[in-house]
């Protein structure tokens, strides 16, 4: 069988996750035998909330392993639609909802059902590693719009305004950000919102990380004014705030049913249903049954996020703007290297330390450290990391 015309054009432009790449090469060295500290997974450390596991396993019993509607049971998006409404402040109908097999797929579905050749979808970098090769994957265009330490690694209203040309269908907007931790202010998503009046671009709002903001409070983008929720998909999901990673689930809203329909089908020809048991064990994760659990977790967090601050900008090397979500930081290296694959990759090989390159998220001369482990871990592991930088 010939193989040089196997692929598609789509699949072949395609390049893997480096921060998949980076966390499976660790995981690898340790079944070799091998001490690594890994600090790459984009993952809490913490279990899944015990009302959780209990709903599933109640599903289970029950026999709740059948089909069900593709956008997830009503009593699921209505749970959704009531978080929604009572922490966002945000009016979605059960109709206006999706449940998917990981937010990852709810942003695949959006982008597949809007972009085409010749469409411009603007991603403010450092970005989440996912979003330019799926917009590419569309054959669309990503139109990257740099940011830097002076605006906390925010896309301003102006730069905004810059990029926006007569092509452009979308605009990605994360808050709080993986993988700087920033996260956008109610003023800064109005200035935002201004620029976007009177166009009919789309705004995808990643909220993946809201519950976990430390010293600041969250704003929802589509709630900053009537134009925005009429514009905004919100897409969210349970990986992160409730530790439910392996579980995968997401969803995304928007008002626009015609938008909603189209997803519908095209999921329905994919994966349909997301997982029955699933669905039953995100309902107690979003009806405010383990908000004591997921609270506790973003304290820790914060205590971990001021632990690693500290200690790396004590060296002279290395320096880390504090961020307001998430749980990563983002680290320069610029006075060790600007070759952030070349650094990461010796680290790992030298000081068997696992953190992922900034190059992957559009911003080099940076990496990012996950601090979704232990205190002991993160002590001994920024002792490893200035160390190396100290001989590099």
């Amino acid at each position: 069988m010939q193989t040089e015309n196997l692929l598609s054009n789509r699949a072949n432009c395609l390049s893997p996750s480096l921060t998949i790449a980076i966390t499976t090469l660790a995981l690898d060295l340790k079944a070799q035998g091998e001490d690594i500290l890994s600090f790459s997974a984009g993952e809490p450390d913490f279990d899944t909330p015990q009302a959780i596991k209990d709903a599933a396993k109640k599903a289970i019993d029950e026999g709740f392993t059948k089909y069900t509607a593709i956008p997830g049971i009503i009593e699921l998006r209505e749970a959704i639609a009531g978080k929604l409404k009572r922490e966002n402040n945000l009016d979605y109908k059960a109709e206006d909802i999706i449940a998917s097999t990981g937010a990852k797929q709810s942003l695949f579905n959006l982008f597949q059902c809007t972009l085409q050749k010749g469409d411009e979808v603007i991603i403010p970098s450092p970005y989440w590693v996912t979003y330019p090769e799926v917009v590419r994957f569309c054959d669309a265009t990503p139109v990257i719009v740099d940011t830097d330490e002076r605006s906390g690694f925010k896309m301003t209203a102006d730069q905004l305004k810059e990029a926006i040309t007569d092509k452009t269908k979308m605009v990605v907007l994360t808050s709080p950000s993986n993988p700087t931790g920033s996260l956008y202010s109610k003023k800064e998503l109005e200035e935002i919102a201004e620029v976007l009046k009177d166009s009919d671009i789309i705004v995808v709002a990643d909220e993946m990380y809201e519950k976990l903001v430390y010293d600041v409070e969250f704003t929802a983008a589509a709630s900053i004014s009537k134009d925005m929720f009429q514009r905004t998909v919100t897409v969210n999901g349970l990986s992160k705030s409730v530790a439910m990673t392996g579980w995968r689930f997401g969803y995304l809203a928007t008002p626009n049913r015609e938008l909603i329909a189209a997803m519908n089908r095209l999921q329905s020809q994919s994966t349909s249903n997301m997982c029955t048991i699933t669905q039953k064990a995100a309902i107690p994760a979003l009806d405010g049954s383990v908000d004591e659990e997921i609270e506790k977790m973003r304290v820790e967090f914060q205590k971990r996020r001021d632990l690693a601050v500290e200690l790396f900008n004590q060296s002279d090397k290395l320096s880390v703007l504090k961020p307001d979500g998430a749980f990563y930081l983002f680290v320069n290296i610029k006075k060790v290297t600007d070759n952030s694959m070349e650094f990461c990759k010796k680290l790992l090989k030298e000081e068997k330390v696992a953190v992922v390159p900034g190059v992957g998220f559009g911003t080099d001369g940076y990496f990012r450290f996950s601090f979704a482990t232990s205190e002991e871990n993160i002590k001994k592991g920024i002792e490893k990391i200035i160390r190396f930088c100290e001989n590099y």
